[in-house]
């Protein structure tokens, strides 16, 4: 009798896969990339969500009457966040199998009394969003997107730094002959935030007599352009995100480089999945939340009611307008999440910080983390070992590959994610994503082998979960 191999050891999905499955993965990576190079906002992100959703046949939730079994609806959260459903053939009071993600990632927004000059140049001023690195974002070409309302109530586009002949924005940083002060500060110190001002202009009016002309000529090409006023910056949302497309990383194109990685690659992994799935036996989810990065708060964020209310919403249109508390109850704590946000990957440049056994790696597939929180597991869901047991044999049983992964080591730092809050709702949960290397940083990198084997586990999450 053949002796059992007993000790566990991860593998690469590239070892698993035949040809026409690599070739898959890089049609993925291209989509993933036109996916990211769409949505580099959570407005732009949510947008592309629903335009690819309402191409596989998904409706919006508030033009329905009445759902049955099958029916694919979709809720738009003030542009900003998105739920997909596919009604299930069980009640939805038996629970509901969800992945759920964010859209917003860290970046730099653009203050409401933003502008001004100095040194014969513009500037818009800036408060950082999110865990950054501050230093990171000096010295390389950004862009801006966002919405300005005008006065009259008009909302106004802005999108620009990301087209073939746009310009770009940038945020000065000391030259080194210059720099002895800085340098002698340590790394969180030595960019301030109220230093991230974002050079915007340089030609003056032709008026030399006039006060704050290179702040007027600016003013006037966005007036003219835009339609917009100084005032109109008090109502607007605009976010500053590094330039560039989502580009392949190394000789065999393998990796990913991109902003915002976190967590659009699990929005995207879950995206596509959901719209491959048909008629579930239980309710299939897509979450697509904003605010994670500031601790999910606000009406777009987990921690709004929004996702509880579109379940009431789903209960009563199969019921006949009819939505006791209970039922809602019920199909929250009898459903299972997927909680699907991004895990730190080991990075060789720096291997002191982790626990390398307990560390998730490039290419080795999703990442299932039981446990994040800080140091002694502070504001942590810690999934059940029966839990981790169910999602562990569901892979293993679908040749899905998996790795397991906590976030550095017990005393190095920490972090959380969306898992918690769901869990609040007597809900089993437990984090699965992509795992990444350069977390935060205004380019991250990702590999195109864990995108897809990520899209997989939430397939089979969603369609074969009991």
């Amino acid at each position: 009798m053949e002796k059992k191999e007993l000790a566990y050891k991860r593998t690469y999905v590239w070892d698993k896969l035949n040809a026409d499955e690599r070739k898959d993965v890089m049609e993925m990576g291209e989509d993933y990339k036109a996916f990211l190079n769409e949505g580099k906002t959570e407005r732009r992100c949510a947008a592309e969500i629903i335009r690819r959703a309402e191409a596989a046949g998904f409706e919006c939730i508030c033009s329905k009457s009445s759902l049955k079994a099958g029916d694919k609806v979709y809720y738009n959260n003030r542009g900003k966040a998105v739920m997909l459903a596919i009604i299930g053939e069980e009640p939805i009071e038996n629970g509901m199998n969800i992945v759920g993600s964010h859209i917003d990632s860290p970046r730099l927004d653009i203050k409401q009394n933003p502008v001004y000059e100095a040194g014969g140049t513009v500037l818009l001023k800036t408060h950082y969003y999110g865990g950054i690195k501050k230093y990171q974002w000096t010295a390389l070409p950004l862009a801006i997107y966002g919405v300005i309302v005008k006065a009259n109530g008009e909302k106004v586009e802005i999108a620009v730094g990301d087209g073939a002949d746009d310009p770009v924005f940038y945020i000065t940083d000391l030259l080194p002959h210059l720099a002895k002060d800085q340098m002698s500060k340590n790394l969180a110190e030595g960019i301030e935030g109220e230093n991230l001002n974002v050079l915007t202009g340089s030609l003056p009016v032709d008026d030399t007599e006039a006060s704050d002309r290179f702040k007027t000529a600016l003013l006037n090409i966005l007036n003219e352009r835009y339609g917009i006023e100084e005032e109109d910056f008090v109502s607007a949302e605009l976010e500053v995100v590094p330039a560039g497309k989502a580009r392949d990383v190394g000789f065999d194109r393998g990796l990913i480089a991109a902003h915002g990685h976190d967590d659009r690659v699990c929005s995207y992994a879950s995206l596509a999945a959901m719209l491959k799935v048909e008629k579930p036996a239980r309710t299939a989810v897509g979450l697509y939340v904003d605010k994670e990065e500031i601790g999910s708060v606000g009406a777009t964020g987990m921690h709004s009611q929004f996702f509880i209310n579109m379940v009431g919403e789903i209960i009563a249109l199969m019921n006949g307008g009819n939505c006791p508390d209970l039922a809602i109850r019920r199909a929250l704590a009898h459903s299972t999440l997927l909680s699907a946000d991004v895990a730190a990957a080991f990075d060789p440049n720096y291997p002191s910080v982790g626990d390398n056994a307990n560390f998730a790696g490039i290419g080795q597939g999703i990442a299932m983390v039981k446990y994040t929180g800080s140091r002694g597991k502070s504001g942590a869901n810690d999934a059940s070992a029966e839990l981790v047991g169910k999602v562990r044999k569901l892979f293993n049983d679908h040749n899905v590959v998996y790795q397991t992964s906590e976030l550095g080591k017990v005393d190095q730092g920490g972090g959380g994610t969306i898992a918690y809050i769901l869990a609040n709702n007597d809900m089993d949960v437990i984090d699965a994503g992509v795992a990444m290397l350069s977390m935060h940083a205004p380019w991250e990198i990702v590999s195109k082998a864990d995108v897809y084997m990520t899209n997989r586990a939430y397939y089979e999450f969603l369609v074969n979960y009991r």
